[in-house]
């Protein structure tokens, strides 16, 4: 038989990234990536055009395509993963209305809370869906939509993820699925459907409901390649694209996150943690994200707003380059000499602070030193995900390994912080891409069961997902007891600072 190869496509925040991979020999043959620009200002505006993420797409797969060794005709199916909740509005043509408010947006909080009212409030929100009207995600989006702009919203007929419309650009179906759609929060995460109270919450006149795009299964494909975008890259015309999902749902899947026991944590420019689950799992506090995962189950996630955004603003603040920001991080204390940074530069998620800014405390004439700043930046994004970590053992998840994905995990020194600040042992898939892999590894299953095959997900991520041995880092319990007492002085920080970001 002839090798099958598999494209994978992660939309992210600050780029695009594409990788094919050859099912014969288990490995990814070609890998490329392409940035996106950022439409942004102080009251908190995160944008993208969404013809931003089909330029960087088509460039990076182009590469992967004209990489030595790969064979364009033996791709057999495409996946998808992409940014969460980001807002695409569409009118009857397909076409763009307006640019793309991203999960890190922060201008629509009103809209949040509005939304939150219409409903009856936080607990009659959480009963019918699972979640709270958080900022970031997609609802109080379309409703600054409708407020702010109002022609628009009269034209809208499509709103779409961003997953979503990569998948509409290449196979001309207006779908989204359950992962994904579970972050809009008018999604009801036990029922697997639209809600129809959150919908009409945002608008009661019957308009935004006509507008959602039909929900498919994650093992079933989100439609099949158009003719022009085949001709295009010179791929065969009418190979499955498989259902997608946001990218969280996808690295679950690129990290073996397809049952329960295991944990993924993501230090990208957000940070993310969370685990599979049999059946859903709801935070009557809503500070955890009750999602669906793109797997069939369910993915109980925290995400904090400021991880790498945190380390890479320090780092440019200094003008270092990664190696220089990592001597210096490893150069400085347990602790950080007693600096602490809460890095709210973007609002925060969890807790729920939006309007929150970053604050740099505990500064005295002696600790107030470069490698000590670079420290508590790298600290104070690991305690964040800490609070995550604590959100999730209140539901009962306890960690026996955390699997270290996103661009901060290629860091020794960031690695060995997680590893004694959750006191759990640390390890790294070999593949780096696990939003793309993950997207790889739903469009093999997508294939296999639209062949016939009965073949259940756990069995091709045990296949094709490996962890690196070399990355692995296990805590120190000196460490471990120290950041546990550090922990609790970055909780009463936040909570001695919160009153005044709400």
């Amino acid at each position: 038989m002839a090798d099958q190869l598999f494209i994978g496509i992660d939309n992210g925040t600050q780029g695009t990234k594409c990788v094919v991979f050859s099912r014969a020999q288990n490995r990814i043959l070609a890998t490329a990536y392409a940035a996106h620009d950022l439409i942004e200002n102080e009251a908190g505006r995160r944008e993208q055009e969404p013809q931003w993420w089909l330029a960087a797409a088509t460039a990076a797969l182009q590469e992967c395509l004209a990489t030595p060794g790969v064979d364009a005709r033996q791709v057999a199916g495409v996946g998808v993963s992409g940014q969460q909740h980001g807002c695409v509005p569409l009118d009857e043509h397909g076409r763009v209305l307006r640019a793309a408010k991203l999960w890190c947006d922060t201008e629509t909080v009103p809209q949040c809370e509005q939304i939150t009212a219409a409903a009856g409030g936080p607990k009659k929100v959480m009963a019918a869906i699972g979640n709270a009207v958080a900022a970031g995600f997609t609802a109080s989006k379309v409703l600054w939509l409708k407020q702010n702009e109002p022609a628009l919203f009269d034209r809208l007929a499509h709103v779409l993820l961003p997953h979503d419309y990569l998948n509409f650009w290449l196979t001309g179906e207006y779908h989204t699925e359950c992962g994904d759609a579970s972050g809009t929060a008018y999604f009801d995460v036990r029922k697997r459907k639209w809600s129809r109270k959150l919908v009409q919450a945002i608008d009661d006149s019957g308009h935004l409901a006509a507008c959602l795009p039909k929900v498919v299964a994650s093992d079933a494909p989100n439609g099949y390649l158009l003719p022009a975008i085949a001709a295009q890259f010179g791929l065969p015309a009418g190979i499955p694209v498989s259902s997608g999902g946001g990218d969280n749902m996808m690295a679950a899947i690129g990290t073996g996150n397809v049952a329960p026991g295991v944990i993924t944590t993501s230090l990208g420019t957000s940070g993310t943690i969370y685990s599979y689950a049999d059946q859903p799992v709801i935070d009557p506090r809503g500070e955890l994200a009750a999602f669906c995962s793109s797997s069939g189950g369910w993915l109980p996630l925290i995400c904090t707003m400021n991880v790498t955004v945190a380390t890479e603003l320090t780092r440019e603040l200094f003008g270092q380059d990664l190696v220089a920001f990592g001597a210096d991080v490893a150069r400085a204390p347990v602790g950080a000499g007693g600096v602490r940074l809460l890095p709210y530069f973007n609002g925060e998620r969890t807790p729920p602070l939006p309007r929150a800014r970053a604050t740099l405390a505990g500064l005295s004439s002696t600790n107030f030193t470069r490698s000590n700043i670079c420290r508590a930046a790298m600290e104070g994004a690991s305690l964040g995900l800490r609070y995550g970590l604590d959100i999730l053992q209140r539901q009962g998840v306890t960690p026996t390994e955390i699997r270290l994905v996103g661009g901060g995990s290629k860091s020794r020194v960031w690695r060995q912080i997680v590893a004694d600040v959750f006191n759990c042992p640390v390890v790294c898939p070999v593949s780096a891409e696990a939003g793309a892999m993950g997207a790889v590894i739903q469009a093999i299953w997508c294939v296999e069961r639209a062949g016939g095959a009965a073949t259940a997900l756990p069995e091709l991520t045990a296949q094709y997902v490996q962890l690196d041995p070399a990355s692995r880092a296990e805590p120190d319990a000196a460490r471990a007891r120290a950041y546990e007492t550090i922990y609790g002085e970055y909780l009463a920080l936040n909570n001695a600072l919160a009153p005044l970001a709400r």
